[in-house]
C-alpha cells in the first residue's frame, strides 16, 4: 500500500513580502499543530522583490503570535507551480486574473484563500498599504483552519 500523498498548497500574493509569506507561515504551522502532512510554499504574481525577505512588520506581526518567516524569500509564480501544487490560493481579485492568465490547461485552479473563511469577506487586503497585519493574521489563522477542516475532510472550500 503506498502512503497518502501529501497536499501541496501555494499561497500568492502580489509581490510575496506580506500576505503570502504570512499565509505560508501560518499554515504551515497550523497544520503542524493539527498533525496534518503537508508541502507549502508561497509566491507572488511580480518580481520586482525576488530574492528578498518579507516585510520587516509583516515578520513582527507574524513572530507575536509565534510565527517564524525567517529564511522565507520572495519569488514570483511560475507555469510549473500550477503542476507542482494541489492548491493555489491567492489573496486577492487582482491575484487570481493575474494567476488564471498564467494558468495552464492541465494545472491547479488558483482559487481565493478566503474561500475557506467566508466570515471575512473574499479578499485578504494588502497590508503594504493599510498597515493592518493584525486583521491580515486574523483572516489567514481563519483561512488556514478552514483549509487544514477541508483537506482532514476531503472535501473542497464551500462544501
Amino acid at each position: 500500500m503506498t502512503s497518502p500523498h501529501k497536499p501541496r498548497v501555494l499561497f500568492v500574493c502580489l509581490g510575496n513580502i506580506c500576505r503570502s509569506p504570512t499565509a505560508e507561515g501560518v499554515f504551515r504551522a497550523r497544520a503542524a499543530k493539527a498533525g496534518l502532512a503537508v508541502e507549502v510554499d508561497s509566491c507572488g504574481t511580480g518580481g520586482w522583490h525576488a530574492g528578498e525577505p518579507p516585510h520587516p512588520p509583516a515578520v513582527k506581526a507574524a513572530l507575536r503570535r509565534g510565527y517564524d518567516l525567517n529564511g522565507l524569500r520572495a519569488r514570483q509564480l511560475t507555469l510549473a507551480d500550477f503542476t507542482a501544487f494541489d492548491h493555489v490560493l491567492v489573496m486577492d481579485r487582482r491575484n487570481l486574473a493575474e494567476a488564471r492568465a498564467l494558468q495552464p490547461k492541465d494545472g491547479a485552479t488558483p482559487q481565493l484563500v478566503l474561500g475557506y473563511a467566508p466570515q471575512h469577506g473574499d479578499e485578504v487586503p494588502d497590508p503594504w498599504y493599510s498597515g493592518d497585519f493584525d486583521g491580515v493574521l486574523d483572516m489567514l489563522e481563519a483561512a488556514s483552519d478552514g483549509l487544514i477542516a477541508a483537506l482532514q475532510s476531503g472535501k473542497p472550500a464551500g462544501s
